[in-house]
């Protein structure tokens, strides 16, 4: 990485978490044919399906902070059980 993109970098992880979000998408889309077509419609066909799911009451909606907490303690164990610590 240049010393540039270091220096963005930086910048970057001092924004807020909706910022991130925001600029990754940006950065992300702004690759030409980081997802194909297919890819695309597929996640499309995708989100669709769980949109319907969800409107007709038959996925089962779990909290942020529940999948949040969870997933910082899957990582934390990861990191734990890690041997290059």
């Amino acid at each position: 990485m240049t010393t540039q993109a270091k220096a963005l970098t930086k910048r970057a992880l001092s924004l807020s978490p909706d910022e991130r979000i925001e600029l990754a998408e940006t950065l992300l889309t702004s690759v030409d044919g980081f997802a194909s077509p297919e890819i695309e419609t597929v996640w499309r066909d995708e989100v669709s399906r769980r949109v319907d799911e969800i409107e007709m009451g038959q996925a089962k909606l779990i909290p942020a902070d529940k999948v949040h907490r969870k997933a910082r303690a899957v990582i934390h164990e990861i990191r734990r059980l890690s041997p290059q610590r």
